[in-house]
C-alpha cells in the first residue's frame, strides 16, 4: 500500500480519478471536498484533519478514518520521528523546573494520571497503540539502508564516570565510519551515545570540554541520580546550543534515541537527533535490539542492561532456526563493554562463553575494555556471513 504524507502527493493521488488503495497520513484535508466524489475501499486516513461530511463519506464507502483526539495530548498518528525540540517545547532555562514546563512531560503527567500500564479507558489504550504503531513505522523508514549500532548501558552512570566519555568516543568513531547509532534515549550511557554522534564533525577536544561542562554537579547532589538533578537538562541544553550541527551534517550526525514514556522520570537525550518515543517499554526495547543488526554494545549498566543482553542473546540464538526462506535473519556481534562490569559486579561474560559455545553468535561474542577493540570489532563484522537461511550450521 502506498503511504502519502505530503499536500502535493496527496492531490497527484486524488486526480487519479479513482484511487487506488493508499494510506493518507496526518494532511489537514478540510478543503478538499473533491474527496465526496469517490469511494475509497481499503483506503487509511490516519491523523490529519478533515471535516465530518468527508469522513463521514470516507467511511461509508469503505475506507478506514482514524483522526487524532482532544482527549489525548499527543498525535495518535505520526508521520516522522520526534524531534529533540518538538519534545522539550516550552522548556525554559531560567526555571529551575524547566523541564516541567515541556511537552514530553505533560505527557508523562497524562500518561501516569489515566493509567500507565493499566489505562483508564480503551481510548486511551487505543489511541498508545496507534501512536506507537505509527512510531515503528517511521522509526523502519528512516533506517532503511543504515548500519545501525546500538549502545546500552546504565542510565545512572554520571557525566563524569570515565566510561561516559569511552562511549562518546565509540558512537563518535562508528559515526564517523558511517555507522547509525542508536541507543534507549535516556540519561547515562544512553546520553553519552548520542553525545558521541553529535559531535562527529568536532573536535575530540570540544566533545570532552562539552562533557565537562555539562558534568558539573550540585555540590549536595546524591551519586548515580545525576538525571534526577534540576538542571541535568539545563547543562545539557547549553552545550546544545553552544555547538550546533552544521545543516550540512546534520545527515552524517545522526542518531536515534528510542526512550519510553513508563520511564517517564527520565528525561530523554536533547543530543540525539531523533527520537522515537513509545508508550509500551516491551514493543520499544526488543524493537531496539531487533533493529541493531551491526552489534549491540554493552557498556555497564544494572538489571535493564542485563536484561538486555539476554534479550539479544535470544534473538541471535534463534537467527540460525529461521526456516522460510522468504525471511532472512542474522545474527551480530554483542560486545560486552567493561572487564569488571561484566565479569565481577555482575559476572555474565563466563555464563555468555558457556551458552554461545559452538553457537554462530559464539564467534561474535567479545568482552573487552578497549575503545579500539570495540571499533574493530564493529567495523570487522561481515553481516552476509552471518546471514539466514545459511546450511552451514
Amino acid at each position: 500500500m502506498v503511504e502519502i504524507d505530503s499536500i502535493v502527493e496527496f492531490e497527484k493521488w486524488l486526480k487519479a480519478k479513482i484511487p487506488y488503495k493508499a494510506a493518507i497520513q496526518n494532511l489537514d484535508l478540510r478543503k478538499y471536498d473533491t474527496l465526496l466524489k469517490y469511494s475509497y475501499d481499503g483506503c487509511l486516513f490516519l491523523g490529519g484533519e478533515m471535516t465530518k461530511e468527508i469522513a463521514g463519506h470516507i467511511t461509508l464507502t469503505g475506507g478506514l478514518v482514524i483522526l487524532n483526539r482532544k482527549e489525548v495530548s499527543f498525535k495518535i498518528h505520526r508521520t516522522n520521528l520526534y524531534d529533540p525540540l518538538e519534545l522539550f517545547k516550552g522548556f525554559d532555562l531560567k526555571n529551575p523546573k524547566g523541564y516541567h514546563s515541556t511537552f514530553d512531560f505533560k505527557v508523562y503527567k497524562e500518561y501516569v494520571n489515566t493509567g500507565m500500564e493499566n489505562p483508564t479507558s480503551i481510548l486511551i489504550s487505543l489511541s498508545r497503540r496507534l501512536h506507537d504503531h505509527s512510531i515503528t513505522d517511521a522509526l523502519d523508514e528512516l533506517i532503511t539502508n543504515k548500519k545501525v549500532v546500538a549502545i546500552m548501558g546504565g542510565h545512572a552512570m554520571e557525566r563524569k564516570n570515565p566510561y561516559y566519555l569511552k562511549i562518546a568516543k565509540i558512537a563518535r568513531t562508528l559515526t564517523q565510519k558511517g555507522f547509525l547509532l542508536v541507543s534507549g534515549g535516556g540519561p547515562g550511557a544512553m546520553e553519552a551515545t548520542h553525545v558521541g554522534a553529535y559531535f562527529s564533525h568536532r573536535t575530540e577536544q570540544e566533545m570532552e570540554h562539552a562533557i565537562q561542562e555539562m558534568s558539573q554537579r550540585p555540590a549536595d547532589a546524591p551519586a548515580n541520580k545525576e538525571y534526577d538533578d534540576d538542571d541535568w537538562l539545563h547543562r545539557a541544553w547549553k552545550v546544545f546550543h553552544e555547538y550546533p550541527i552544521a545543516e550540512k551534517h546534520k545527515e552524517t550526525s545522526m542518531s536515534i534515541g528510542i526512550p519510553t514514556w513508563l520511564y517517564g522520570h527520565e528525561p530523554p537525550s536533547i543530543f540525539a537527533t531523533h527520537i522515537a518515543k513509545y508508550f509500551a517499554n516491551s514493543v520499544r526495547e526488543d524493537g531496539l535490539l531487533t533493529i541493531a543488526k551491526h552489534g549491540v554494545i554493552f557498556a555497564p549498566g544494572s538489571a535493564g542492561t542485563t536484561q538486555e543482553i539476554f534479550q539479544d542473546a535470544t534473538q541471535n540464538h534463534y537467527a540460525p532456526y529461521n526456516k522460510h526462506k522468504k525471511f532472512t535473519k542474522q545474527v551480530s556481534p554483542m560486545i560486552l563493554f567493561g572487564v569488571k562490569a561484566w565479569t565481577k559486579d555482575r559476572p555474565l561474560w563466563d555464563f555468555m562463553q558457556q551458552v554461545t559455545k559452538d553457537r554462530p553468535y559464539g564467534e561474535l561474542l567479545q568482552l573487552t575494555e578497549s575503545i579500539d577493540e570495540v571499533v574493530e570489532a564493529i567495523v570487522s563484522y561481515k553481516a552476509e556471513d552471518y546471514t539466514f537461511p545459511k546450511t552451514n550450521y
